[in-house]
């Protein structure tokens, strides 16, 4: 089956930028000499050979959700909305499907066309506004401990170089041949060999989840971990500073009973009524709960820095138990309208227990005023070049601020722990790593070398990407 289905985009023409950009999370902005939304592939094509041969940088923006500088550019700055749908689905013997996906399109998008297809994303984030391209390229992950992330899923890529031509790489090529290194750079590369104009994905056959959420004092988690973290499809847990108690989430594969079921409470005249009931529920919990009274809280918390403790310790003992059944991309993704910033490390998932404890020993002995929980997710070794589960078991270990409040002081203390048991920044989260040693961590002459000869002018790189994977020539 071959086929091309669009999501719907806005409509915005190149122009002479005069709007300054920001990043999701307002941690940085920017001014480009150019803004350009082109309509098709041969478009972009076109606008990155000129600006290239102008002498201009040029990096592309999703949905501004890095916390980093990954997308500023003094030069040519795109924006890839107008590249989105599905362009082609081939039906593998396996049952997996191989989809190959416009770089612009917005996950929420890409999830929504995929289940309409009968098809879905092995794992995901639990944020979907950003574009695929930029979720590839900055390491976005979910949680599970037999799953990679985004970019283990990606077979192929199309990537515009800076004389305009369009590349083709896959999963496929010859180990070492100049295709497969193209490719490894391209799925998880900041964007610096080009601009990805496509990429194609291997998906699963539509599946849903069962999930719970339950209260658990944190050392019943710890003591466990084993058992929690392999025990389930795709666990995960919520710290609150301060407590001994954290949320679990444990999400997995749902029977065919607990489908049916579920299914019959959301359609159907009396599942109309439980249906609605359903949805009520989760719109209480999630944009009342979780995002409603929480931006409250995190107001007063900037107010009132001492009430944090007692703000905490509410949050935590407020948590209520709750069990449903729903597509897998409805139970991945949560609404995050709190603004914050974050910083997240990936550990090796041995070094958990005592890396939450110093976190916590510091928390108690700084004051330090963070109403925000800490998130710990899981994943598997892999081997992907840039990726921070580069060949081990992984914890993801994610410290956040709300965003009006102070959070340098909290994030270089937890970057001090985390970097003491080997711990890899997000390339789209804050952190103050450079080249010198993360590459203790990744093969980056390699990735140089791959940049070179893709890009010898160094047209897509910026100041960020000099720093965390070292400079090119300018």
């Amino acid at each position: 089956m071959s086929q091309s289905i669009a999501a719907s985009t806005p409509s915005s023409p190149a122009a002479r930028s005069r709007e300054p950009l920001r990043t999701w999370g307002r941690t940085v902005t920017w001014q480009p000499d150019r803004r350009a939304t082109p309509r098709d592939e041969a478009e972009l094509a076109a606008l990155v050979a000129d600006a290239a041969a102008a002498g201009q940088h040029v990096r592309a923006i999703g949905a501004g959700h890095s916390f980093t500088p990954a997308a500023v550019t003094d030069g040519l700055h795109l924006g890839l909305d107008h590249l989105s749908g599905i362009e082609a689905v081939l039906p593998q013997a396996d049952g997996t499907a191989l989809v190959t996906v416009r770089a612009g399109t917005r996950l929420y998008q890409l999830n929504r066309l995929l289940a309409s297809l009968g098809l879905a994303m092995r794992n995901l984030g639990d944020i979907d506004r950003q574009s695929i391209a930029g979720a590839i390229s900055t390491g976005t992950h979910g949680t599970g401990a037999t799953l990679g992330g985004l970019a283990t899923q990606v077979r192929g890529v199309r990537v515009v170089d800076a004389e305009g031509t369009v590349r083709t790489a896959t999963a496929a090529a010859a180990p070492g041949s100049p295709e497969r290194e193209l490719f490894e750079v391209a799925r998880l590369g900041l964007g610096t060999v080009g601009i990805l104009s496509a990429v194609t994905l291997e998906v699963v056959p539509a599946f849903w989840l069962r999930a719970q959420e339950e209260p658990w004092p944190l050392d019943r988690v710890l003591d466990g971990l084993d058992e929690y973290v392999d025990g389930n499809d795709h666990a995960e847990l919520y710290w609150f500073p301060g407590t001994r108690r954290a949320l679990t989430l444990r999400n997995n594969r749902a029977t065919p009973d607990e489908v049916a079921s579920w299914t019959a409470a959301r359609t159907g005249a009396l599942g109309a009524l439980r249906g609605a009931g359903t949805r009520a529920r989760s719109l209480l919990d999630d944009e009342v709960l979780s995002n409603g009274a929480f931006e409250v809280v995190n107001r007063l918390a900037f107010a009132a820095p001492g009430l944090v403790p007692r703000l905490n310790a509410v949050s935590a003992r407020a948590l209520g138990a709750r069990s449903y059944v729903a597509p897998s991309h409805e139970v991945f993704v949560h609404r995050r309208r709190v603004r914050f910033a974050e910083m997240e490390y990936a550990l090796p998932r041995a070094e958990l227990r005592d890396v939450l404890a110093e976190l916590d020993g510091w928390l108690r002995r700084s004051s330090e005023p963070v109403p925000f929980p800490v998130e710990v997710r899981f994943a598997a070794a892999d081997d992907v070049w840039l990726s921070t589960a580069r060949g081990r078991e992984t914890a993801y270990v994610a410290v956040h601020q709300y965003a009006p409040m102070p959070h340098r002081r909290y994030f270089d203390a937890a970057e001090q722990i985390f970097t003491a048991v080997g711990g890899r920044p997000h390339w789209g989260k804050l952190h103050r790593r450079t080249a010198a040693d993360l590459a203790l961590h990744y093969p980056l002459d390699d990735v140089a070398r791959v940049r070179a000869a893709v890009d010898p002018r160094g047209t897509f790189r910026n100041d960020y990407t000099d720093t965390v994977l070292g400079p090119t020539a300018r």
